[in-house]
Protein backbone atom coordinates (compact mmCIF):
# COMPACT_ATOMS: atom_id res chain seq x y z
CA UNK A 1 0.00 0.00 0.00
CA UNK A 2 2.53 2.06 0.90
CA UNK A 3 4.45 1.62 -2.51
CA UNK A 4 2.10 2.30 -4.04
CA UNK A 5 1.19 5.40 -2.82
CA UNK A 6 4.92 6.37 -3.05
CA UNK A 7 4.68 5.45 -7.28
CA UNK A 8 1.83 7.85 -7.25
CA UNK A 9 2.83 10.39 -5.31
CA UNK A 10 6.68 10.48 -7.45
CA UNK A 11 4.61 9.94 -10.75
CA UNK A 12 3.56 13.62 -10.13
CA UNK A 13 6.52 15.11 -8.45
CA UNK A 14 8.34 13.94 -11.47
CA UNK A 15 6.57 16.43 -13.87
CA UNK A 16 6.25 19.45 -11.65
CA UNK A 17 8.51 21.99 -10.73
CA UNK A 18 6.89 22.00 -6.83
CA UNK A 19 4.04 20.23 -4.96
CA UNK A 20 1.39 21.98 -2.39
CA UNK A 21 -0.36 19.99 -0.17
CA UNK A 22 -3.48 21.61 1.40
CA UNK A 23 -3.78 20.95 5.16
CA UNK A 24 -6.26 21.31 7.42
CA UNK A 25 -4.84 19.90 9.82
CA UNK A 26 -6.56 16.67 10.00
CA UNK A 27 -5.80 13.16 10.07
CA UNK A 28 -5.75 12.99 6.00
CA UNK A 29 -3.70 15.67 5.14
CA UNK A 30 -1.25 15.81 7.75
CA UNK A 31 -0.30 12.03 7.34
CA UNK A 32 -0.23 13.18 3.65
CA UNK A 33 2.38 15.58 4.18
CA UNK A 34 4.35 13.62 6.93
CA UNK A 35 4.41 10.68 4.28
CA UNK A 36 6.13 13.28 1.41
CA UNK A 37 8.59 14.72 4.47
CA UNK A 38 9.76 11.12 5.44
CA UNK A 39 9.69 8.81 1.95
CA UNK A 40 10.50 11.34 -0.68
CA UNK A 41 13.22 14.19 -1.92
CA UNK A 42 10.64 16.90 -0.37
CA UNK A 43 12.93 19.91 -0.95
CA UNK A 44 10.22 21.26 -3.00
CA UNK A 45 7.03 20.65 -0.68
CA UNK A 46 4.95 23.13 0.57
CA UNK A 47 2.13 23.00 3.01
CA UNK A 48 -0.92 25.57 2.24
CA UNK A 49 -3.07 25.95 5.55
CA UNK A 50 -6.02 28.51 5.43
CA UNK A 51 -6.89 29.97 8.54
CA UNK A 52 -10.40 31.73 9.58
CA UNK A 53 -13.05 31.23 12.19
CA UNK A 54 -14.01 28.17 10.59
CA UNK A 55 -11.55 26.38 11.12
CA UNK A 56 -10.28 24.82 14.77
CA UNK A 57 -7.70 27.23 16.69
CA UNK A 58 -6.55 23.58 17.79
CA UNK A 59 -6.33 22.83 13.96
CA UNK A 60 -4.23 25.56 12.90
CA UNK A 61 -1.64 25.36 16.36
CA UNK A 62 -1.08 21.47 15.05
CA UNK A 63 -0.26 22.17 11.73
CA UNK A 64 2.27 25.05 13.06
CA UNK A 65 3.96 22.22 15.53
CA UNK A 66 4.50 19.80 12.96
CA UNK A 67 5.52 22.21 10.21
CA UNK A 68 8.57 23.14 12.63
CA UNK A 69 9.17 19.64 13.29
CA UNK A 70 9.15 18.47 9.88
CA UNK A 71 10.99 21.46 8.80
CA UNK A 72 7.63 21.77 6.65
CA UNK A 73 7.64 25.17 4.13
CA UNK A 74 4.25 26.11 5.50
CA UNK A 75 1.84 28.90 4.13
CA UNK A 76 -0.30 30.43 6.41
CA UNK A 77 -3.55 31.89 4.11
CA UNK A 78 -6.97 33.58 4.59
CA UNK A 79 -8.78 31.88 1.89
CA UNK A 80 -11.79 34.61 2.20
CA UNK A 81 -14.61 32.41 2.25
CA UNK A 82 -16.24 34.53 4.57
CA UNK A 83 -16.21 37.39 2.23
CA UNK A 84 -18.38 35.00 -0.41
CA UNK A 85 -21.88 35.76 0.12
CA UNK A 86 -22.64 32.73 -1.63
CA UNK A 87 -20.35 30.71 1.56
CA UNK A 88 -22.04 32.63 4.05
CA UNK A 89 -25.50 32.37 3.10
CA UNK A 90 -24.85 28.34 3.85
CA UNK A 91 -26.60 26.49 1.10
CA UNK A 92 -25.99 22.55 0.93
CA UNK A 93 -23.00 22.63 -1.03
CA UNK A 94 -21.05 25.52 0.99
CA UNK A 95 -18.34 22.83 1.12
CA UNK A 96 -17.67 23.52 -3.01
CA UNK A 97 -17.42 27.72 -2.26
CA UNK A 98 -14.89 26.76 0.58
CA UNK A 99 -12.87 24.56 -1.97
CA UNK A 100 -12.90 26.94 -4.87
CA UNK A 101 -11.73 30.33 -2.05
CA UNK A 102 -9.07 28.22 -1.09
CA UNK A 103 -7.50 26.23 -4.10
CA UNK A 104 -8.00 29.76 -5.95
CA UNK A 105 -5.95 31.36 -2.88
CA UNK A 106 -3.51 29.01 -3.37
CA UNK A 107 -2.70 29.00 -6.96
CA UNK A 108 -2.36 32.65 -6.89
CA UNK A 109 0.18 31.93 -3.84
CA UNK A 110 2.27 29.21 -4.60
CA UNK A 111 2.83 27.71 -8.28
CA UNK A 112 2.80 23.95 -8.96
CA UNK A 113 0.77 21.00 -8.34
CA UNK A 114 -1.55 21.08 -5.40
CA UNK A 115 -2.64 17.57 -3.60
CA UNK A 116 -5.20 17.46 -1.17
CA UNK A 117 -5.70 14.09 1.66
CA UNK A 118 -9.11 13.12 0.42
CA UNK A 119 -9.13 9.05 0.91
CA UNK A 120 -11.51 6.76 -0.71
CA UNK A 121 -14.23 6.87 1.79
CA UNK A 122 -14.97 10.55 0.81
CA UNK A 123 -16.25 9.59 -2.37
CA UNK A 124 -18.97 7.73 -0.67
CA UNK A 125 -20.44 10.88 0.78
CA UNK A 126 -21.58 13.93 -0.83
CA UNK A 127 -18.53 16.17 -1.02
CA UNK A 128 -19.11 18.98 -3.01
CA UNK A 129 -15.63 20.11 -2.31
CA UNK A 130 -14.06 17.38 -4.91
CA UNK A 131 -16.14 19.18 -7.93
CA UNK A 132 -14.16 22.20 -6.54
CA UNK A 133 -10.99 20.35 -6.34
CA UNK A 134 -11.48 18.42 -10.04
CA UNK A 135 -12.19 22.40 -11.80
CA UNK A 136 -8.49 23.43 -9.90
CA UNK A 137 -6.97 19.89 -10.97
CA UNK A 138 -6.18 18.51 -7.03
CA UNK A 139 -4.75 15.88 -7.09
CA UNK A 140 -5.99 13.19 -4.35
CA UNK A 141 -3.32 10.72 -3.58
CA UNK A 142 -4.99 8.61 -1.17
CA UNK A 143 -7.69 8.09 -3.82
CA UNK A 144 -5.50 7.26 -6.42
CA UNK A 145 -3.60 4.53 -4.02
CA UNK A 146 -6.82 3.23 -3.32
CA UNK A 147 -6.86 4.11 0.23
CA UNK A 148 -9.37 4.40 3.06
CA UNK A 149 -9.73 6.28 6.55
CA UNK A 150 -8.51 3.15 8.16
CA UNK A 151 -5.75 2.66 5.79
CA UNK A 152 -4.64 5.73 6.31
CA UNK A 153 -4.79 5.70 10.34
CA UNK A 154 -2.65 2.61 10.02
CA UNK A 155 -0.31 4.74 7.45
CA UNK A 156 -0.49 7.42 10.65
CA UNK A 157 0.95 4.98 12.95
CA UNK A 158 3.25 3.48 10.58
CA UNK A 159 4.92 7.10 10.35
CA UNK A 160 4.93 7.05 14.16
CA UNK A 161 1.88 10.13 14.22
CA UNK A 162 -0.02 7.68 17.05
CA UNK A 163 -2.00 10.94 18.68
CA UNK A 164 -2.63 11.98 14.62
CA UNK A 165 -3.81 8.66 13.95
CA UNK A 166 -6.20 8.87 16.77
CA UNK A 167 -7.80 11.91 15.60
CA UNK A 168 -11.58 11.96 15.28
CA UNK A 169 -12.79 13.34 11.86
CA UNK A 170 -13.34 17.24 12.27
CA UNK A 171 -14.98 19.13 9.25
CA UNK A 172 -14.75 23.08 9.68
CA UNK A 173 -16.86 24.30 12.45
CA UNK A 174 -19.16 25.66 9.66
CA UNK A 175 -20.43 21.98 9.43
CA UNK A 176 -22.36 22.83 12.74
CA UNK A 177 -24.43 25.57 11.18
CA UNK A 178 -27.52 24.28 10.41
CA UNK A 179 -28.09 24.56 6.46
CA UNK A 180 -29.82 27.78 5.55
CA UNK A 181 -28.37 29.84 8.37
CA UNK A 182 -26.49 32.65 7.56
CA UNK A 183 -22.62 31.99 8.53
CA UNK A 184 -20.91 34.80 10.29
CA UNK A 185 -17.24 34.97 12.58
CA UNK A 186 -19.32 35.56 15.32
CA UNK A 187 -20.76 32.33 15.60
CA UNK A 188 -18.08 30.16 14.55
CA UNK A 189 -15.66 31.81 16.84
CA UNK A 190 -18.38 30.76 19.79
CA UNK A 191 -18.75 26.89 18.37
CA UNK A 192 -15.17 27.45 18.52
CA UNK A 193 -14.92 27.83 21.92
CA UNK A 194 -17.77 25.98 23.80
CA UNK A 195 -16.34 22.67 21.65
CA UNK A 196 -12.18 23.39 23.43
CA UNK A 197 -14.26 24.08 26.80
CA UNK A 198 -15.88 20.75 26.67
CA UNK A 199 -12.00 18.89 25.53
CA UNK A 200 -10.44 20.67 28.40
CA UNK A 201 -12.70 18.74 30.80
CA UNK A 202 -13.05 15.27 28.89
CA UNK A 203 -10.08 15.58 27.05
CA UNK A 204 -10.03 13.84 23.47
CA UNK A 205 -14.06 14.27 23.11
CA UNK A 206 -15.27 13.96 19.66
CA UNK A 207 -17.78 16.69 19.89
CA UNK A 208 -19.73 19.06 17.89
CA UNK A 209 -21.19 21.79 18.97
CA UNK A 210 -24.26 22.32 16.64
CA UNK A 211 -26.29 25.67 16.24
CA UNK A 212 -30.13 24.89 14.92
CA UNK A 213 -32.49 26.89 14.79
CA UNK A 214 -34.13 24.97 17.71
CA UNK A 215 -31.21 26.05 19.47
CA UNK A 216 -27.64 24.48 20.62
CA UNK A 217 -26.85 21.24 20.66
CA UNK A 218 -23.56 19.35 22.06
CA UNK A 219 -23.15 15.84 20.49
CA UNK A 220 -20.81 13.30 21.96
CA UNK A 221 -19.65 10.22 19.60
CA UNK A 222 -19.82 7.15 21.21
CA UNK A 223 -18.66 6.04 23.83
CA UNK A 224 -17.86 9.30 25.12
CA UNK A 225 -21.22 10.39 26.12
CA UNK A 226 -21.90 7.25 28.23
CA UNK A 227 -18.89 8.57 30.12
CA UNK A 228 -20.67 11.87 30.76
CA UNK A 229 -21.35 12.17 34.50
CA UNK A 230 -23.85 14.74 35.28
CA UNK A 231 -21.52 16.82 36.57
CA UNK A 232 -19.87 17.09 33.55
CA UNK A 233 -23.48 17.84 31.85
CA UNK A 234 -24.47 20.74 34.15
CA UNK A 235 -20.97 22.35 33.51
CA UNK A 236 -21.07 22.00 29.90
CA UNK A 237 -25.02 23.38 29.57
CA UNK A 238 -24.03 25.98 31.77
CA UNK A 239 -20.95 27.41 29.99
CA UNK A 240 -22.76 27.11 26.31
CA UNK A 241 -25.32 29.01 27.64
CA UNK A 242 -23.37 31.74 28.57
CA UNK A 243 -21.26 31.86 25.44
CA UNK A 244 -24.58 32.06 23.48
CA UNK A 245 -26.45 33.61 25.89
CA UNK A 246 -29.14 31.61 25.76
CA UNK A 247 -31.31 30.08 28.43
CA UNK A 248 -30.83 26.41 29.34
CA UNK A 249 -34.04 24.56 27.58
CA UNK A 250 -32.42 25.77 24.34
CA UNK A 251 -29.33 23.90 24.95
CA UNK A 252 -29.66 19.66 25.33
CA UNK A 253 -26.75 17.26 24.83
CA UNK A 254 -27.65 14.28 22.69
CA UNK A 255 -25.02 11.17 21.20
CA UNK A 256 -23.51 12.28 18.00
CA UNK A 257 -25.60 11.75 14.77
CA UNK A 258 -23.94 12.83 11.25
CA UNK A 259 -25.50 15.22 8.93
CA UNK A 260 -27.55 16.72 12.13
CA UNK A 261 -27.16 20.30 10.88
CA UNK A 262 -28.23 19.17 7.46
CA UNK A 263 -31.11 20.37 5.62
CA UNK A 264 -31.36 19.31 1.87
CA UNK A 265 -33.28 16.99 -0.30
CA UNK A 266 -30.28 15.39 -2.17
CA UNK A 267 -30.00 11.64 -1.21
CA UNK A 268 -26.75 10.55 0.80
CA UNK A 269 -25.96 13.77 1.59
CA UNK A 270 -23.61 14.36 4.47
CA UNK A 271 -22.40 17.06 6.94
CA UNK A 272 -20.00 16.31 9.67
Amino acid sequence: MHNTLKNTVEKYIQNNSSLTVAVSGGVDSVTLSVFLSNKINCYRLNVAHAISSAVPREATQRVKSLAKKYNWNLHILNAGELQDPKYISNPINRCYYCKTNLYSSISKTIPGQIFSGANLDDLKDFRPGLEAAKNSSVIHPFIEAKMDKKAVRKLAMNLGLSAISELPSSPCLSSRIQTGINITSDLLKKIDEVEIKIRNIIPNSDVRCRWLKKGVVIEFNEPNIDKLENIYKSQIISFTGKTFELSKEFISIKKYKKGSAFIGKKEGVTNG
